[in-house]
């Protein structure tokens, strides 16, 4: 109950006037003291307590200001707004920043406030649920084609999401025959060491496996790009990759000065730590030169995914992103390298949003390539022969220099290769 209308002494010996609702700016200096009882809840401890309430509340308010979308999520905000304005009204104290209003008409606002913010918070999205929403759905789904020709902006790294839905979930009503199904097929395992690793495990770069005359190189670029000039029936000397299937970009290729490389879908690190590591010589030379694993692509976004998997990287060209993943779980299920749970949650979030994504096929690859015959005898020492081959500690300025030396390419190993030659560091200089 609130105290009568009267004088009531103040801490400074004034004497203050109470309304019965609001104190008053009138004090009646020198009139004697009175006692008399005191005055509500009008003392500095209640005064701190509606502070740290008003302080909880806002701490409360800037969550949910954070973490709600949409009409529930105004509603709330409005009312936890209207429940601290009430909390601090019915305080009250003497500082004039809690004579806010009536105690009655604060004890009204804070109510009306807690209603409307359970009315908000009631119909307001999980915000958990929005944000790994929003993120799927940023997510298109490719054309059902594998080919790269799609769109997109710039090559970024894509950072690690909590997937949305389980993987039992997602793969439940998949689709016979798409990437999707195919997931769950894959074997699941942790990742191993990288020891012993090197380029060289997955044998000569390049290699023609297929028999057909021309290296895997150029037969790619045959395979990718537009408007080719050939120097003959194999090698590629311009051409242009419209568009690069990572960024969505147009991208002008030269022979010895471009910005394309050949990427593995599956990076050979990747696949070394996923079973790789036990294969024979001639899987491994499959994997690294099988069409299905490789693609045209910008080489500053080949070279920003390094050896990363789906949980790691992912294109910036979202529109290629179900193609991408697609790509990587025929080329895994095709030779068996396993993946993560990480990994293999990624590619269920992605492929989620493309259900019908076809799973590529195999393709007429072998998985065990035919390994480089080795001589059966040494070849004549005659001294043209000598001469034709490249003396050991050979250096070349640049690859101008090797080709006109006759030397060019120049594989990894051999006699003036260095790593400045070999741009897009796939072993073989100046091709």
């Amino acid at each position: 109950m609130s105290a009568p209308v009267g004088w009531y002494p103040q801490a400074d010996g004034q004497l203050r006037h109470w309304d019965g609702e609001l104190w008053t700016e009138h004090f009646a200096p020198g009139v004697p003291p009175v006692t008399t009882a005191a005055v509500g809840r009008t003392g500095p401890k209640a005064s701190l307590v509606a502070w740290l309430v008003a302080l909880a509340l806002l701490l409360l308010f800037t969550v949910a200001a954070g973490a709600t979308s949409g009409v529930g999520g105004v509603l709330v905000i409005l009312g936890l707004a209207a429940l601290i304005v009430g909390v601090l009204a019915t305080a009250r104290g003497r500082s004039p920043l809690l004579r806010l209003a009536s105690r009655r008409a604060g004890l009204i606002m804070a109510a009306s406030g807690l209603a409307v913010t359970m009315v908000g918070g009631a119909i307001s999205p999980n915000a958990a649920t929005n944000e790994a929403t929003g993120i799927v759905s940023d997510m298109s789904a490719a054309p059902a084609s594998a080919d790269p020709t799609t769109t997109a902006t710039t090559a970024t790294a894509i950072p690690v999401v909590t997937p949305v839905v389980p993987v039992a979930t997602a793969t439940k009503s998949a689709a016979a025959g798409s990437a999707l199904a195919a997931v769950t097929r894959l074997t699941l395992k942790g990742r191993a060491p990288k020891t012993g690793y090197t380029r060289a495990q997955f044998g000569q770069a390049w290699f023609d496996t297929d028999r057909n005359g021309c290296d895997t190189r150029n037969d790619i670029l045959r395979r990718d790009l537009q408007g080719r000039q050939m120097q003959n029936a194999c090698k590629v000397l311009a051409g242009t990759l419209a568009p690069d299937p990572y960024t969505g970009t147009s991208i002008r290729f030269v022979y010895g000065a471009s910005e394309v490389d050949i990427d593995h879908v599956v990076a050979l690190s990747d696949a070394w730590q996923k079973g790789a590591a036990s294969w024979p010589a001639g899987k491994r030379l499959a994997l690294a030169n099988d069409p299905l694993n490789l693609l045209a692509v910008q080489a500053s976004a080949n070279r920003s995914k390094g050896d990363g998997d789906t949980a790691t990287w992912l294109p910036a060209n979202k529109s290629f992103r179900c193609t991408y993943v697609a790509r990587q779980v025929a080329v895994k299920g095709k030779y068996g390298v396993w993946v993560t749970a990480a990994e293999r949650d990624a590619m269920t979030r992605v492929l989620a949003t493309c259900p019908t994504m076809p799973l590529p096929g195999p393709g007429s690859a072998s998985t065990v390539a035919a390994l480089p015959r080795a001589a059966t005898q040494p070849a004549p020492q005659s001294a043209p022969a000598l001469a034709l081959l490249p003396a050991q500690g050979v250096y070349y300025a640049n690859c101008t220099a090797a080709r006109a030396a006759g030397a060019a390419p120049i594989m990894r190993g051999q006699p003036g290769y260095a790593s400045k030659l070999d741009r897009d560091n796939d072993g073989v200089a100046c091709e």
